[in-house]
C-alpha cells in the first residue's frame, strides 16, 4: 500500500510555521523528527515547508508521499538495544524554488512563518558575489535568505513580529554567525535600506547550533523487509541512531518559543556553545580520528568491532578518559556522563561505521580534532599524552598505503598523498630513517599551523612508536602503548 495521507489515516495536519532548506536524510531524521515529537508531546502545532536548496533534489519524492515518511531509529538506550519506527507527519509541502518560484515566494510570505531550519552542507553557507536581489532564486543559501527576509520586510511593512528565527544545522563552527554575516553583506551589496538592516539585526535571530546524530540514511539492503513491517510502500524511510543531541546558542526568549526540552528531547539552549562544541569534537570526533589508523591497521573494519575488541577497545577508552577529558571545560561528573553516552554509541549493533570513511582527509581532521588535545595536555601536565602520540604514529603508518604486504586506498588532498608517497619511498626502515620521516611530517606547517618538531620529545616519541609499528605490526604495537610500564611515559 502506497504511503500518503489517504492511506495513513492517523496522519495529522499542522499550520506551517517552519521553512526548511534541505530535504536530505539528516534533517528528516533529526529536526523533523524533533518537531514531530514536539507536536505529539506538547502540542507545538508546527508544520514544515521543505525547500530544495539545489536545482536537482528529491522534493518530488516527498510530495508523492504527501510529505509522510518513517524514521527508523536503531541503537542503544540504557545499555539495551532498541528499535523504533515513527511516522513523521509534520511536512506539509516540498518546494523546488527553481521550478515553483511563486509557491516558494508564497511560503516565504506566510504570516505564520517563524522558524527557518537548514542543512545545505558545509559548502552551503558560502559567499557568492554573483547573487542578485532580482534572481529567482539566488544561487547561494545566504543569498536566498537575504532575499526572502527583504520580501518579508517589504510585505509586512517592517513589522517586528514577522522576523524569523534561524537554526542552521550545517557542520561548521559558528554557523549562525556566518550565515548572518553573509546575509548582511548581501544587503549591503544590493544597496538595501538601513531600516531593513536594522530590522534584520533587531527582529531576526541567527542561532549558532551543534547537531549530533548518526544517520546512515535509506536502508536499501533491508527496504523490502521494512516496508512489509510498516505495511506501507515508503520510499523515504530514513535510518538513524537512537542518540540525538542539539545545542542551540540563543537568548532565553527563543527557548520559550521552541520548548523542545519540555518534550523530553535532548535539545539544550545555552548562552555560549563553545564547551559543547569542544566536547563533541574532541570526544566523539577525536576518538574516531584518533583511533581509525590503530583499528584499521589491526585488521578491524568498523567502529563497533574495534570498540568491542580487547586492545583497540581499551585504547579508545583510555584515549577518551585519560587524555581527552582532563583538558576539557566542565565538571568531572558532567564530562564522564557525556563520554559514557558517546562510547555507548560505538557499541550500536545496527550501524556499521566504516573506519575507511572516517579516514577520509585524516590529516586535517587530526589537526582540528586531536592536536588541540595533545598540546593542551602537554601544557597542563608537562608530559605527552601517549595514546595520542601513538595515534599520530599510526596515522603516519596508515599513509604508507600498505600493511602486511596488502595495499589499501588512502583518500586525502593530492598534495598530501604525493608527500607521503615520496617520504615513505625515501624511508629504508632504519630508526634514523623513521626519525627523518617523522620530522618531515611534523614540519608540515600547512597542516599543523606550526612546526610540531618544536614540541619537546614529540618527534622522538612518534618515531619510537612508528618504528615499533613497522617492526612488529599494529596488533602487537598497540599492546606496548597500553602497558602501564611504557618507558615513554617516563621519557616524556
Amino acid at each position: 500500500m502506497k504511503l500518503n495521507r489517504q492511506t495513513a489515516t492517523a496522519a495529522n495536519v499542522y499550520p506551517t510555521r517552519i521553512l526548511q532548506f534541505g530535504e536530505g536524510n539528516f534533517l528528516r531524521a533529526f529536526t523533523d523528527w524533533i518537531v514531530d515529537k514536539m507536536n505529539k508531546t506538547i502540542d507545538f502545532n508546527a508544520g514544515v515547508d521543505v525547500v530544495q536548496p539545489l536545482a536537482n533534489g528529491m522534493v518530488n519524492m516527498l510530495n508523492d508521499q504527501d510529505g509522510l515518511y518513517h524514521v527508523y531509529l536503531k541503537g542503544i538506550k540504557d545499555g539495551q538495544p532498541v528499535q523504533e519506527y515513527t511516522l513523521i507527519d509534520c511536512i506539509n509541502a516540498g518546494i523546488n524554488p527553481y521550478t515553483e518560484y511563486e509557491k516558494y515566494e508564497q511560503s516565504i510570505l506566510n504570516p505564520d512563518l517563524r522558524f527557518v531550519v537548514s542543512n545545505t552542507t558545509e559548502a552551503g553557507i558560502s559567499w557568492d558575489a554573483n547573487d542578485k536581489l532580482d534572481m529567482t532564486p539566488q544561487n547561494s543559501f545566504p543569498g536566498k535568505v537575504a532575499a526572502l527576509l527583504y520580501k518579508r520586510y517589504k510585505a509586512f511593512s517592517g513589522d517586528a513580529s514577522k522576523g524569523l528565527i534561524f537554526f542552521p544545522c550545517e557542520l561548521i563552527d559558528r554557523n549562525g554567525d556566518i550565515l548572518k554575516k553573509f546575509v548582511l553583506q548581501h544587503a549591503g551589496n544590493w544597496g538595501l535600506e538601513k531600516e531593513f538592516i536594522s530590522w534584520v539585526n533587531e527582529c531576526c535571530c541567527f542561532c549558532s547550533t551543534l547537531v549530533d546524530r548518526i544517520v546512515p540514511g535509506f536502508p536499501k539492503d533491508d527496504i523490502k523487509q521494512i516496508q512489509e513491517e510498516l505495511g506501507f510502500e515508503d520510499n523515504l524511510v530514513v535510518v538513524g541512531e537512537y542518540f540525538h543531541f542539539w545545542v542551540i546558542e540563543a537568548p532565553e526568549w527563543v527557548k520559550s518559543e521552541f520548548p523542545a526540552e519540555k518534550a523530553g528531547l535532548d535539545v539544550k539552549f545555552v548562552k555560549d556553545m563553545t564547551k559543547y562544541r569542544e566536547q563533541k569534537v574532541q570526544v566523539l570526533n577525536g576518538c574516531h580520528t584518533g583511533s581509525y589508523a590503530v583499528s584499521f591497521l589491526s585488521g578491524i573494519d568498523t567502529v563497533r568491532e574495534a570498540f568491542e575488541s580487547l586492545d583497540t577497545g581499551a585504547f579508545m577508552r583510555d584515549l577518551v578518559y585519560d587524555e581527552v577529558l582532563p583538558v576539557l571545560d566542565g565538571t568531572e561528573e558532567e564530562l564522564k556522563s557525556f563520554a559514557k553516552k558517546i562510547l555507548e554509541r560505538f557499541r550500536n549493533p545496527y550501524i556499521r561505521h566504516q573506519w575507511q570513511s572516517i579516514a577520509l582527509n585524516a590529516m586535517s581532521k587530526w589537526e582540528t580534532r586531536n592536536l588541540p588535545t595533545l598540546l593542551n595536555y602537554y601544557e597542563n601536565h608537562g608530559m605527552l599524552p601517549q595514546k595520542l602520540v601513538f595515534s599520530l604514529a599510526a596515522m603516519i603508518a596508515y599513509f604508507k598505503g600498505e600493511a602486511d604486504g596488502q595495499k589499501y586506498p588512502v583518500q586525502d588532498d593530492q598534495w598530501i598523498l604525493d608527500f607521503y608517497q615520496e617520504a615513505w619511498a625515501a624511508c629504508d626502515g632504519r630508526p634514523i630513517s623513521i626519525y627523518q620521516l617523522v620530522e618531515k611530517v611534523l614540519k608540515l606547517e600547512k597542516v599543523w599551523k606550526r612546526d610540531l618538531n618544536e614540541v619537546p620529545n614529540l618527534t622522538i616519541s612518534v618515531s619510537h612508536y612508528l618504528f615499533l609499528i613497522q617492526q612488529v605490526g599494529m596488533k602487537k604495537a598497540v599492546k606496548g602503548v597500553l602497558n602501564p610500564n611504557n618507558p615513554l611515559m617516563k621519557m616524556s
